[in-house]
């Protein structure tokens, strides 16, 4: 079950500030301990992120440099790199963790990206399979595989829905296709969240997956004559029929520099599907020093400047809000779940019942705000959603809620979601 919904130059830096008072931005955790990320011209990587060791995403990771950390309680899987180059015709691309969880490159020197780094959902694949996003995204719903498994909606917060076995919606994040939810997430990409999955069809095509999501923070100049693109993944088209399956959202890119250069393309679209595409991502732009004239990002960034020898934000605060499931009918959640629908096993089994009870604790959040638990099964029906109610305040300072919702289940595998709308 898924539930997260909601993010050197030392030397010349010194003899610049006696001289100009100019100072580089400053990237927590950028020890460089991953060391060097090379990519020659005209090669293929695939970075594993199933690689990457449990543990604080500031630890010192030189005993496993290049493998990155997973921090569960960032949902990041966090590399701490002293420079990035991706050269001409070369091309980077990830392997998920268990966890699906985004990208974050700390980088305490620059960044050139001449080849791509993709973060792309994948295209829709035939039942039972369903596919995969870029890491951070969420995955797409299965198309009808037989009579007593028919198609499913997509994963996500925008995940698109399914039609009684005939169609499936494209998938929303910064806008909304279709009969796809509302949108979500926010500009500032705090916390990192990438696209949503469309939804699966009844010609046995599953939707496409959603867009994966990167951080880049570097303390030097990021350049980018190459591309970025976390784009969601393609749906089935029929062109000439009403039983496409949906695109995926795009997902998450957020660029943190000193200086920004170059000419390239940065992208996080949503994926086509006929009559069903997916939405568009979000793309997020901070920076000192603006030198670039970038081709083409798509969709329209949020720029934000940063002052001269600013400290980066790269998390939420202790203020933000936080929302867990406690509890899905009776029996306690893990911490860090997965929702592998059989791979690992379940992170809750249940007897078979209509409905069940789940109770969710939410801190900063207001009383006022709306708690929508979200069922996705992995086949056979759309998803559902329940607005739960106010059990217990466990806490004013900080304020700490416990909210119960009872919603509907049917047997098999269903991922379980929160997201929040605040007054």
């Amino acid at each position: 079950m898924k539930y997260r919904t909601y993010f050197l130059m030392a030397g010349l830096a010194t003899l610049l500030q006696a001289t100009s008072g100019w100072a580089a931005i400053t990237i927590p955790g950028a020890d460089g301990s991953d060391g060097i990320l090379y990519v020659p011209s005209n090669t293929t990587m695939v970075i594993d992120l199933s690689q990457a060791v449990s543990g604080a995403w500031d630890a010192d990771n030189s005993a496993n440099a290049g493998s990155g950390i997973y921090d569960s309680n960032k949902w990041a899987v966090v590399f701490k790199y002293s420079s990035v180059t991706v050269e001409p015709g070369a091309t980077l691309s990830f392997k998920n963790h268990a966890s699906r969880a985004p990208v974050a490159w700390l980088v305490d020197g620059d960044v050139t990206i001449d080849g791509s780094i993709l973060l792309n959902g994948a295209n829709y694949v035939s039942a039972p399979e369903i596919a995969e996003p870029g890491p951070g995204g969420f995955r797409a719903g299965m198309g009808y595989y037989t009579a007593n498994v028919g198609a499913g909606a997509g994963f996500g917060p925008g995940g698109g829905g399914t039609e009684s076995n005939v169609r499936g919606f494209g998938a929303s994040h910064s806008t909304t296709v279709s009969t796809s939810p509302d949108v979500y997430g926010n500009p500032s990409l705090v916390p990192l969240l990438g696209g949503s999955g469309g939804g699966g069809s009844e010609l046995g095509y599953g939707g496409g997956a959603g867009g994966g999501a990167i951080l880049i923070a570097c303390s030097g100049t990021l350049s980018i004559e190459g591309q970025i693109s976390a784009n969601g993944g393609n749906g089935h088209d029929r062109s000439y029929s009403n039983t496409d399956s949906g695109g995926g959202s795009g997902g998450g890119i957020r660029l943190v520099a000193d200086t920004f250069a170059g000419s390239g393309l940065v992208e996080a679209k949503g994926g086509t599907g006929g009559s069903y595409p997916g939405g568009l991502g979000r793309v997020r732009l901070e920076r000192v020093t603006n030198n670039d004239s970038w081709t083409a990002i798509a969709p329209d960034p949020s720029v934000v400047g940063l002052p001269a020898g600013d400290t980066a934000l790269l998390w939420p605060t202790s203020s933000s809000p936080v929302v867990k499931i406690i509890s899905v009918g009776g029996e306690t959640v893990p911490d860090d779940p997965r929702a592998s629908f059989g791979t690992l096993g379940a992170d809750v089994a249940l007897a078979e019942t209509n409905t069940t009870h789940v109770v969710i604790e939410t801190t900063n959040v207001e009383e006022a705000s709306s708690v929508i638990v979200r069922a996705t099964p992995r086949s056979n029906a759309s998803y559902t959603e329940t607005t739960a109610s106010v059990d217990t305040v466990v806490s004013s300072s900080p304020l700490v809620i416990r909210w119960v919702a009872d919603i509907p289940v049917s047997a098999g595998y269903c991922a379980i979601q929160i997201h929040v709308v605040r007054p």
